[in-house]
């Protein structure tokens, strides 16, 4: 017999996952403590928060639109999900990422430092990416470019060798086409 039976199910092999990145919009109450019940969630799992974006976005209804960008596996992804849903002061979960209607939006301020031929390059890149001057030197610009992550991504990794001084980014913000409501 050259089968070799593991001894328990610990000697399992087990395959590794690809991890990637999900966004989680999540209705909660506006009230003290969510947002850090919220965190400690992530905090006491041992989960990073990629980006996370927070704002109220009903005064009368009292609620608030939290937006979670985080990575893992398939499953640990649908705990996140799973212990989203079961916090007391949720409304409503989506994963973004999963949904075919779904958007995901960054705003980001990109600061480039430069002069002569690279300073004409930094231009001529953020028209390509419509990425707006908001701010200017005779040394330095700072555009205003708002899309998916990856554009700005791709934006900043192009401005880097320009002169890239400083990048403030928003933090993914979502929603979903069409007339449906989270």
């Amino acid at each position: 017999m050259t089968d070799v039976q593991p001894a328990s199910v610990y000697d399992l092999a087990h395959k590794e996952e690809a991890e990637s990145l999900a966004t989680f919009a999540v209705l909660v109450d506006n009230e003290p403590g969510v947002l850090h019940r919220l965190v400690g969630l992530f905090a006491a799992r041992g989960y990073n928060i990629e980006s996370l974006t927070v704002a109220e976005t009903d005064r009368k209804a009292h609620t608030s639109r939290v937006t979670i960008v985080t990575r893992g596996t398939l499953h640990v992804l649908g705990q996140i999900e799973a212990q989203l849903q079961k916090m007391v002061s949720t409304r409503h979960v989506q994963d973004v990422t999963r949904d075919p209607n779904g958007l995901e939006r960054e705003l980001a301020l990109v600061k480039v430092a430069g002069t002569g031929p690279d300073r004409v390059e930094a231009l001529r890149v953020a028209d390509i990416f419509r990425a707006k001057v908001i701010d200017t030197t005779h040394q330095s610009f700072v555009f205003e470019l708002t899309g998916a992550p990856s554009k700005i991504d791709k934006f900043t990794d192009l401005m880097r060798p320009l002169g890239l001084v400083e990048v403030s980014r928003t933090g993914v913000l979502s929603i979903q086409r069409g007339v449906e409501v989270l």
